[in-house]
């Protein structure tokens, strides 16, 4: 079958628009662990120093980061999440865990979150209306966009 020319419409796909280009999420991670300046970044990510200027750039004009002055002399910024920066910490901390499950061994987190209780992170979706931990079974998915159904788009 080919390729639709119109894809289902998805925030998904939307979100992924602006934080899926290699290095995105991890500029969100340095910032969300207070590692705004550009050096920084460039160290704790080993990005190339382009790329990583384009990436925050994209991410300022989504309106994911702000950058803010630090130095008059030189002129120097850092950059800071803003509400829609800290609102994909939750992404962030799911792919941790992911990664901490799927990818390694036992034992070899390279990074830990301790919640204010004092206990290890271990993150989990709950539904806000009842409480419940989200499973898969759980769910019914009712797409909204018009043409479209859960197996794709409605005959023409």
């Amino acid at each position: 079958m080919a390729a639709s020319k119109d894809p289902r419409p998805c925030s998904i796909a939307d979100t992924l628009a602006l934080v899926g280009e290699k290095h995105s999420l991890l500029v969100l991670r340095e910032v969300c662990l207070g590692n705004g300046r550009f050096d920084q970044l460039v160290r704790n990510i080993g990005a190339p120093r382009d790329i990583l200027a384009t990436r925050l750039r994209r991410l300022v004009d989504a309106g994911i980061l702000v950058k803010q002055p630090y130095s008059e002399r030189p002129q120097r910024f850092e950059y800071r999440p803003t509400q829609a920066g800290l609102e994909l910490e939750p992404v962030l901390m799911t792919l941790m865990a992911w990664g901490d499950r799927h990818l390694r061994g036992d034992g070899d987190r390279p990074m830990v979150l301790e919640h204010s209780c004092g206990q290890a992170l271990a993150p989990v979706v709950t539904c806000r209306a009842c409480g419940d931990e989200v499973r898969h079974e759980d769910l019914t998915a009712r797409p909204q966009a018009p043409g479209w159904t859960v197996t794709g788009p409605t005959a023409a």
